[in-house]
């Protein structure tokens, strides 16, 4: 999707998601990064003008994220599923990886395949899991927060698309390969 698109759902999306409450902004940005510091500058920093300027003040905001901030969106992020009728073996590589993951880092393993077709999304993420447990802490700290930014303008640009349908905001998955 692109975000320099100015009409139809991102520009009217964007205009309720502007009129929110605080309240309702700041629990709607939360589903797209869980920091409540990052929620709370971003929904203070409303009107944004045009979908590009909103994507920008989420990176910058992103960038700002301390370890605490960091630590605090991961805490809300899970490994994510595979679809029911994936192979057995599927389900168990992932989930064997995902632990491997979480016991050398201390956090759920995030990554953006935004633009991957759901048949590659389990081998990018065993791939991308097996060269990252090489990572030393503070290099694989980087690189999440760097996945966080990239989840959370995913995100956006969904709760912004939603917003211009009047549906109800909810948290997108780091990888859906249903």
């Amino acid at each position: 999707m692109s975000a320099s698109t100015g009409t139809g759902a991102h520009s009217n999306g964007l205009g309720a998601f502007n009129g929110w409450p605080r309240e309702t902004a700041e629990t709607a940005l939360l589903e797209c990064c869980g920091s409540v510091r990052w929620a709370q500058r971003m929904a203070a920093h409303r009107p944004f003008p045009d979908l590009e300027t909103l994507l920008a003040a989420s990176d910058e905001a992103g960038y700002d994220l301390g370890h605490a901030d960091l630590s605090e969106a991961l805490a809300t992020e899970s490994a994510p599923c595979l679809h029911h009728d994936a192979p057995r073996a599927a389900h168990l590589a992932l989930r064997a990886a995902h632990a491997a993951y979480e016991s050398r880092f201390g956090h759920a393993f995030v990554i953006c395949l935004d633009g991957l077709p759901p048949s590659q999304h389990v081998d990018q993420v065993l791939a991308a899991i097996r060269t990252r447990l090489a990572h030393e802490p503070d290099e694989e700290r980087s690189l999440t927060a760097e996945e966080m930014r990239r989840l959370a303008r995913g995100r956006i640009i969904e709760l912004v698309t939603r917003a211009g349908r009047a549906t109800t905001p909810s948290r997108s998955a780091a990888y859906d390969p249903r």
